[in-house]
């Protein structure tokens, strides 16, 4: 435990992820990587709030936000939910199931088009709450993966923004993603949240069954941590080379006004506007 408190302290520092003045807002999903986030970054004496995405996906959307309520009740800290059936109209199930039907080639993954439209409600609301920086979960074995998977589709160029801390360009509308778990390997966090016994939810989102990263995660779960760190390594060399390469350009969206890489940005062009 002490190991994990103090690589945790050390990637803060070493990376300047965020100060004790600045807004942290956690994003809590009610699973053991975020929760230990919150945890941790409150043990530490960061100034931290959390927020959790309603997805109503069912009773394992009702039972995430219980989890979560409890942490942040447990934690003394203040807790934003966004209700997505409540801003966006739907539930994430009805939003991914047709969007996937207006697609023509129909490939888009369950868990691709969640995470781009859980990454747009995150900056913009952030930026509503004023908050610095954003805090997520990913651990080590998420960032392996994510860079096996680029690596694998032919597109390393995607892991160019990767690392502890997000590597775009500042921007007023963006606010940056900061990863204190970085280089914690998953098997650790598991056992951690227990040994703590954490209010989490253990169970997979029920509607990650299609997803490319489930099978590289198969793959990497032969591995050792000290193997999942190499890679880790490895592709922090790439990145500082890939950076070097990037067009460093962020647009505006014509439709929504979030920050993009283009002049529509991903949520617009699934959400079809």
């Amino acid at each position: 435990m002490d190991k994990i408190e103090l690589k945790i302290k050390n990637t803060i520092e070493k990376n300047k992820l965020c100060n004790k003045k600045e807004k942290v807002l956690v994003a809590l999903s009610g699973g053991k990587d975020s929760t230990l986030t919150a945890y941790l970054l409150k043990k530490l004496g960061y100034n931290i709030e959390g927020f959790h995405i309603d997805l109503e996906i069912g009773t394992y959307s009702k039972r995430c936000r219980e989890s979560v309520e409890q942490l942040c009740k447990d934690l003394d800290i203040k807790l934003h939910v966004y209700d997505m059936k409540k801003e966006m109209g739907a539930g994430m199930c009805y939003l991914r199931t047709s969007i996937q039907s207006k697609q023509a080639k129909g490939n888009l993954k369950n868990c691709a088009i969640c995470g781009v439209l859980k990454k747009w409600i995150f900056n913009k609301c952030a930026r509503n709450l004023k908050a610095d920086k954003i805090a997520t979960g990913h651990n080590l074995d998420d960032e392996a993966q994510t860079f096996l998977m680029n690596f694998f589709k032919g597109n390393p160029k995607l892991s160019a923004n990767s690392g502890a801390i997000t590597q775009n360009i500042q921007d007023e509308k963006f606010i940056p993603r900061i990863k204190p778990l970085f280089y914690v390997a998953e098997n650790d966090i598991r056992a951690y949240t227990k040994k703590l016994n954490l209010p989490v939810i253990y169970d997979k989102c029920p509607c990650a069954l299609d997803s490319y990263r489930i099978e590289v995660r198969k793959f990497l779960n032969t591995l050792s941590t000290k193997e999942k760190e190499n890679i880790v390594k490895n592709m922090e060399i790439t990145m500082k080379k890939l950076q070097k390469s990037k067009e460093n350009i962020i647009q505006y969206c014509q439709y929504c006004g979030e920050p993009s890489r283009n002049n529509i940005c991903k949520k617009c062009k699934l959400m079809k506007f």
